[in-house]
């Protein structure tokens, strides 16, 4: 049976940021200001990494007094490390400024990766843009109303139908959360209920009904929290259910 032969490639490591400086310099070994280490799993330690050419071996205790030492430098935000210093993509590899171990310095450029995750993206979009032509309108307007801006019960219908696809390319997997989501013609009611003037939100922090004949408050909205989110809980609870079957018929009628 043959041996599978480990693939080798370049490989190439960007600094994360907009911020490209001409010239940037990647901790090669520990020292006072911060230790550089690896935690080895099958030891149970930190052992303390450093980089020299000359040695087989990327952490300290294995090394030799020969060290050579040389800096690791970025040029204009990256460097490319040929298949031919294994040593070198190694020490990056397990770098603890590197995002896959947590880092926030620099990450691995994969662009079969980027290429996988751009194909999954648009794939996503055209899900998104399929369902988004399939609604009807009064889903359309159920979906606006929760998560777009606008007045969209005095809106023809071509304009709901542009935003709504405009959300669908933007942000398909939102969008296919929201066409998901059970609880949207409750939200949707929760929403109108603000915004026609069914209830009135005070001082802040309370929800008060605004009907002809009750003002009376419902419910204080815990700090932090979305004033829609709660009523939409509210209106899906034994308390709320009456009320539920009041707006629904409000908004059926209008």
């Amino acid at each position: 049976m043959k041996t599978q032969e480990k693939i080798s490639k370049d490989k190439t490591y960007v600094l994360n940021g907009s911020k490209t400086p001409v010239s940037f310099f990647v901790q090669s070994r520990s020292n006072k200001r911060r230790q550089l280490l690896h935690f080895d799993e099958e030891k149970g330690i930190n052992r303390a990494l450093r980089y020299s050419k000359n040695q087989r071996s990327i952490f300290e205790d294995e090394q030799d007094g020969t060290a050579i030492l040389e800096p690791i430098i970025m040029e204009d935000g990256k460097i490319t490390v040929p298949r031919n210093n294994p040593l070198l993509q190694r020490f990056m590899d397990i770098h603890p400024d590197n995002s896959a171990n947590g880092g926030i310095l620099f990450y691995e450029f994969d662009p079969q990766k980027v290429a996988e995750d751009h194909v999954k993206y648009l794939n996503l979009e055209v899900d998104a843009l399929i369902a988004a032509r399939s609604l009807d309108l009064e889903m359309m307007k159920a979906i606006a109303r929760v998560h777009l801006d606008g007045d969209f019960d005095n809106m023809t219908s071509s304009e709901i139908k542009h935003d709504i696809l405009l959300f669908a390319k933007n942000y398909p997997e939102e969008f296919l959360d929201a066409i998901d989501d059970p609880d949207i013609s409750v939200n949707d009611f929760s929403s109108r209920a603000f915004k026609e003037g069914y209830i009135t939100f005070r001082a802040g922090k309370d929800i008060h009904y605004n009907l002809s004949n009750n003002k009376k408050k419902i419910l204080t909205v815990p700090f932090g929290e979305r004033k829609e989110d709660v009523f939409m809980t509210w209106l899906k609870s034994n308390e709320g259910v009456e009320f539920y079957k009041y707006l629904e018929k409000e908004f059926s009628e209008n």
